[in-house]
């Protein structure tokens, strides 16, 4: 999980990247203008920001300026233009990345999971606590009431992503992309495969105070006994 900070003056594709980025598993700040970046970049210290270069206020330009002289916090510019100028100077004034409008929210999400891993976040809790459930972030191994499950990384890395988000039901599709990647060619069915002997394994762990909900016809859901 990272906090990543999504300013765009267009109100459609922050809710749109919002939702994404939510969906992953992150945590989010919205900023519309130039100067709500800046306040919200000084008030939250996020692990990343997506930054569209035509703003009002300040453009991305000047806020990625501003940013830089002060921290190396991992900046994607958004821009609704495709010249070679705008790009390279994007790039030049430190951004990591760019993304051209109109755009793929997948591809988005894609390179955001590209820039972190090869700058992670500062901010990471090593271990990931719900009830009787622990799950150690950095080896994706799993404890339940204190005893460790021999789950898969695979198996293990689905059940954080269904446990951060309880009330969300997460299609086999979405989880294909997020855990998978955008480009594994298999289909769906490694995702129930998975799920299948997860629930195995936890059957008869004891201490155990959740399930992995099936809703028929949508997906998975994680749920407190």
């Amino acid at each position: 999980m990272a906090t990543l900070l999504l300013v765009d003056d267009n109100e459609q594709i922050l809710q749109v990247l919002d939702r994404y980025a939510r969906a992953q598993g992150h945590e989010t700040v919205l900023a519309r203008t130039g100067d709500e970046a800046l306040a919200a970049f000084a008030a939250r210290e996020p692990d990343l920001v997506l930054l569209d270069v035509m703003l009002p206020g300040p453009d991305g330009f000047a806020v990625c300026r501003a940013i830089r002289q002060q921290s190396l916090t991992p900046m994607i510019m958004i821009t609704a233009r495709s010249e070679d100028e705008d790009r390279i100077l994007g790039l030049d004034i430190g951004a990591d990345d760019y993304v051209v409008k109109p755009f793929s929210p997948s591809e988005v999400m894609a390179r955001v999971r590209a820039v972190l891993r090869r700058v992670p976040p500062a901010r990471q809790p090593e271990v990931f606590r719900t009830g009787a459930l622990a799950i150690d972030l950095q080896t994706f191994t799993v404890q339940v009431a204190g005893q460790p499950v021999a789950l898969t990384r695979r198996a293990a890395e689905i059940l954080w992503t269904l446990a951060r988000r309880p009330r969300q039901v997460f299609t086999r599709e979405m989880l294909l992309e997020m855990l998978w990647g955008p480009d594994y060619l298999g289909d769906v069915r490694a995702v129930d495969s998975q799920i299948k002997r997860m629930r195995s394994v936890l059957a008869d762990v004891p201490g155990r105070d959740f399930e992995i909900r099936t809703v028929w016809g949508v997906g998975y859901q994680f749920e407190k006994a």
